[in-house]
């Protein structure tokens, strides 16, 4: 127990040391990209993004991701390049000023508009040091392009998790 309280106020230290050192997001001219892994019901694969600060509280930018492993249907051929990739621009609020959290945390909802749907995200993110931090969102679609897709239309067009880090490319 003595040494669980002791990392906890280790860990405590740490986050308000770094919580005056570090921005999530800092508004006009922020440039943050993410490298992480996307997680979905039909496969896994690498997903990267950019994000560019427009204003105190507005981003916009691009996201691109490729399938490596899908699964296998029965009868089909693998997964071409084309259900496996996706390119998505995107528009965020960045939230974690105007509702008051440390300003090395960043809430940000979202739209995407892609090659496979019209869509929505809701993610965050943390800075540990000045440049390097974790984030992980949601992403989902609203109005999918093909309404009746199948089999391996499916992938890059259903609800998928992405997890990974987040560098801070501002001045």
């Amino acid at each position: 127990m003595k040494k669980i309280f002791t990392s906890f106020l280790i860990l405590s230290a740490s986050y308000v040391n770094v919580n005056a050192q570090t921005d999530a997001y800092k508004g006009k001219d922020d440039l943050r990209y993410h490298i992480g892994a996307s997680l979905q019901k039909f496969g896994t694969g690498i997903v990267t993004s950019l994000d560019y600060g427009l204003g105190e509280s507005f981003s916009v930018g691009a996201q691109a991701g490729y399938l490596l492993g899908t699964k296998k249907i029965a009868g089909l051929d693998k997964a071409g390049f084309g259900d496996r990739f996706d390119l998505k621009a995107r528009f965020n609020a960045n939230l974690g000023s105007v509702i008051g959290l440390p300003s090395n945390v960043d809430v940000y909802p979202g739209l995407n508009l892609g090659l496979k749907n019209f869509g929505g995200h809701v993610g965050g993110r943390i800075f540990f040091s000045k440049g390097f931090g974790l984030f992980a969102e949601t992403q989902f679609p609203i109005a999918k392009y093909n309404s009746a897709a199948i089999n391996y239309e499916k992938l890059n067009n259903q609800f998928s998790v992405n997890v990974g880090v987040a560098f801070d490319l501002g001045k």
